[in-house]
């Protein structure tokens, strides 16, 4: 079955509603499993738990049918979330434009001026959707769609 994964923050910001928004419309659409992912920060004392995490997202959006809900402690947000998204095969990562802003200006200190959503493309098959606090979004397939046979 297809896999959406999608990062958000906690409590659900704006631009967080927006990109769950989508994620759930891709799910129905690809008629794939969610995984709703917040990543709880080692250095913050903000401790989030899934069922909170669960009642934010349901609150906002009703129930949710096929949806994991999953909190992963971390000391980069990035990381964990590609951590994430490779550990679970994810066939799909939506993410937040200011998400993958944050994303460039760490691997321009790794690389010269990466362009995050082609780095994830390569580094992952999975489809990145990246969307815009107004709901808009853009999308970027795989140069190998499909998974390599063991």
């Amino acid at each position: 079955m297809t896999l959406v994964v999608v990062p958000v923050r906690y409590p659900l910001s704006k631009h967080s509603k927006a990109t769950l928004g989508e994620a759930i419309r891709v799910a129905e659409e690809r008629d794939a499993e969610l995984t709703v992912l917040h990543v709880d920060l080692y250095h913050d004392t903000n401790e989030v738990s899934r069922t909170g995490l669960k009642r934010a997202v349901e609150r906002e959006f009703g129930h949710l049918p096929s949806v994991r809900y999953v909190v992963r402690r971390g000391f980069l947000v990035e990381e964990t979330i590609l951590d994430e998204v490779a550990a679970e095969r994810a066939d799909v990562v939506v993410i937040g434009a200011k998400q993958a802003s944050r994303w460039r200006r760490t691997l321009r200190k790794l690389f010269s001026d990466p362009d995050i959503e082609s780095y994830l493309k390569g580094k992952l098959d999975a489809t990145v959707i990246t969307v815009r606090a107004d709901g808009r979004s853009s999308e970027l397939t795989p140069a190998n769609p499909g998974r390599d046979s063991p």
